[in-house]
């Protein structure tokens, strides 16, 4: 009968081999090994004789080689990482407002659109806009402002049209004030 060491004796060519495939380095492959055989004999208790010893001393080796990279693997405190390493910034929300500014502007009129999409994405100024389009620079400027207007109230969570940042000059106040008078009157 075949001893646990007689098994072991037998295999270490074979666990050699194998461990210089892993490791790539005759020493590194040889420490491999000297650890498996080590940890093989610590755990012989729960070795079933009779089933595959190459399997059972195998798993041990690749086990082992798997710990030592593991072991290797350059660390860092989570505080030294830059900001935002391990966080990702959200981008769900950013499509779906994309796809809604998307199907809003395909509801606007073609001639809005088009002039929009001249002076806000292809960043030409108003009279080529109007010279583009065939019409004079004012009707150019209005389609861009309408165009402007209508996607702000449909893109609004409420309907509610905002007022932009800056809008409320004096001429709107003097122009609202007017006609507050004139409905008094």
């Amino acid at each position: 009968m075949i001893s646990f060491h007689d098994d072991i004796k037998a295999i270490l060519p074979r666990l050699r081999v194998i461990a210089r495939a892993m490791t790539r380095d005759v020493h590194a492959a040889d420490d491999l090994v000297q650890e498996a055989v080590a940890k093989a004999l610590a755990a012989r208790a729960s070795f079933t004789p009779g089933t595959n010893f190459g399997g059972w001393i195998y798993r041990i080796l690749r086990n082992e080689f798997l710990s030592g990279v593991r072991r290797q693997r350059p660390t860092v405190d989570v505080a030294d990482l830059p900001e935002g390493v391990l966080s990702r910034r959200a981008e769900q929300e950013e499509r779906l407002v994309a796809h809604r500014l998307e199907g809003e502007l395909s509801r606007l009129p073609a001639h809005q659109r088009e002039a929009l999409v001249l002076v806000a994405i292809e960043g030409l100024g108003y009279d080529e806009v109007g010279a583009r389009m065939g019409v004079p620079v004012g009707t150019a400027k209005s389609w861009v402002f309408r165009a402007r207007r209508l996607l702000q109230t449909r893109l609004l969570d409420d309907g509610e049209p905002r007022r932009a940042i800056g809008s409320d000059t004096k001429r709107s106040r003097a122009r609202a004030g007017r006609a507050e008078g004139a409905r008094t009157e």
